[in-house]
């Protein structure tokens, strides 16, 4: 069997794994709301993007799948918090306050969960200032919102061929078995947390990145191919190029939500500036892949080339491309 076959089944194994397939739902929502990249807030970005008097107003939301609300309490509330900021920075805001819902049988059932919102928010400096609490129900659920401000935005939908693609991870971790979920949060000290909040800002103020996402849920060829439909752009991610921990399996990898993760586009002769950003605070980044025309994502490397999806035949989000025109 070459090897060139083995990226091929990667690439079709990533294709049928649920945290990849699952995103499909949101173009049933999409449609069904009339949504597209036209409408207010932008759909499709990280964040709905909302014009204020000193730049953008920031907003989103993450709910959270109820197994690993049951499996793990304490580190989903934490990720509450986390995977929202997240969402803010990657969209190059500063985040302000979240508020969270929370369904749960009794009250000793929830306080794990609100316990992990209280260490998170506290950890990264982002109060919660309220939400939605009901004790009477069957099952344990979360949801949770955050609002962010921008002075100049990083979009989803302004990847220009000709870019490369960078990718920037906090390696600094492990696993949170059983679930595909890296964690360089909670070793990592408050201080350091709150320090790597400024990098996303601070590339988007310099005008450094054409366009970026975090790596979410979808993991890193996830997160590419909803970069690459916004932005209606192909990319070649170049896995042997990846920031990767030693000893991790690359399907695996390439699916993986990691709690410090970003992808951006940028213009080549900027690609060492935005990697020495990172890399001053201790993540790792680097250059790995290209952005050309088209509407396919491959993975490639010393082992061959694979398509791993066309969004011209399988839309993935289903939004019209748009380009935006946040100054």
């Amino acid at each position: 069997m070459s090897a060139q076959v083995n990226l091929r089944q990667i690439a079709q194994t990533l294709r049928d794994h649920p945290s990849i397939r699952s995103k499909l739902d949101i173009a049933q929502s999409t449609a069904t709301l009339g949504l597209t990249a036209t409408s207010e807030g932008q759909p499709g970005d990280d964040c709905a993007v909302l014009p204020g008097k000193n730049g953008y107003d920031l907003f989103a939301c993450e709910g959270f799948i109820n197994a690993f609300v049951q499996a793990d309490p304490w580190f989903a509330g934490w990720c509450g918090v986390m995977v929202n900021i997240s969402d803010i920075l990657s969209m190059g805001g500063r985040p302000r306050c979240v508020t969270n819902a929370i369904w749960a049988q009794n009250a000793e059932q929830a306080q794990p969960v609100l316990a992990g919102m209280k260490a998170a928010a506290q950890a990264y400096g982002v109060p919660i200032v309220g939400g939605h609490t009901n004790l009477h129900t069957d099952q344990l659920q979360l949801s949770v919102s955050i609002l962010g401000q921008a002075r100049h935005v990083i979009s989803s939908f302004q990847a220009r061929p000709g870019d490369v693609l960078i990718c920037a991870m906090d390696l600094r971790g492990s696993y949170r078995e059983p679930f595909d979920n890296w964690n360089a949060a909670l070793t990592t000290p408050h201080e350091a947390l709150r320090r790597n909040m400024e990098i996303l800002p601070y590339l988007a103020e310099a005008e450094l990145v054409s366009a970026g996402k975090d790596i979410s849920q979808g993991g890193i060829v996830g997160t590419a191919l909803m970069l690459a439909e916004a932005s209606g752009v192909a990319i070649d991610i170049q896995h042997d190029a990846l920031p990767r921990p030693q000893g991790v399996d690359l399907a695996r990898w390439l699916r993986s939500f990691p709690s410090f993760g970003f992808l951006l586009t940028a213009r080549s002769e900027n690609a060492d500036a935005v990697c020495a950003a990172f890399r001053a605070q201790g993540v790792s980044a680097s250059v790995c892949g290209d952005v050309t025309e088209g509407s396919t994502l491959h993975l490639s490397g010393r082992d061959g080339r694979a398509l791993f999806w066309d969004y011209a035949r399988t839309p993935y989000l289903n939004l019209t491309q748009k380009e935006a025109s946040y100054a």
